[in-house]
């Protein structure tokens, strides 16, 4: 099922709800879903592959403290910050300053950044991790079963 954009993600703590929340697709509502949002953005960051890697560690610490606990939705949403770690480090990379389009809508002529291609390296190792945890996708299936 699709993610629910619809929701009043202001007033739901999904920890209390989580039958609430939908996988979607990708990165669907990784900044939306709280409390998530707030306990994993604080250490979002792919600067350089210094930074990528303390970074995707912390979040791939929390992907297990959430498995530990049971918490489906904060495995998901760990994941989340895990692939869009890698996706905007790859963007980055492919273009000075993340900006894909200029003002008229026009592609800007790729480049390649090293530093953030290792950066994105980084986080793909994380989020191939996650992604195909057992568990992950054990619960994954339950989840989508019984929540849509």
């Amino acid at each position: 099922m699709a993610f629910n954009y619809d929701l009043d993600f202001d007033n739901i703590d999904f920890r209390e709800k989580p039958e609430l929340y939908r996988v979607g697709r990708g990165e669907q509502g990784v900044l939306m879903v709280e409390p998530y949002k707030s306990e994993i953005l604080q250490y979002w960051r792919f600067k350089t592959p210094d930074i990528a890697k303390e970074s995707s560690d912390k979040i791939y610490e929390m992907f297990l403290d959430y498995k530990e606990k049971e918490d489906f939705v904060g495995m998901d949403m760990a994941r989340k910050f895990l692939q869009m770690g890698y996706t905007r480090a790859r963007r980055y990379t492919n273009y000075k300053g993340g900006k894909k389009y200029d003002e008229n809508g026009k592609v800007h002529e790729r480049q390649n950044d090293p530093e953030k291609a290792e950066s994105a390296a980084i986080f793909m190792e994380k989020w191939k991790l996650a992604r195909e945890d057992k568990d992950y996708l054990e619960r994954k299936k339950e989840h989508q079963k019984k929540y849509g």
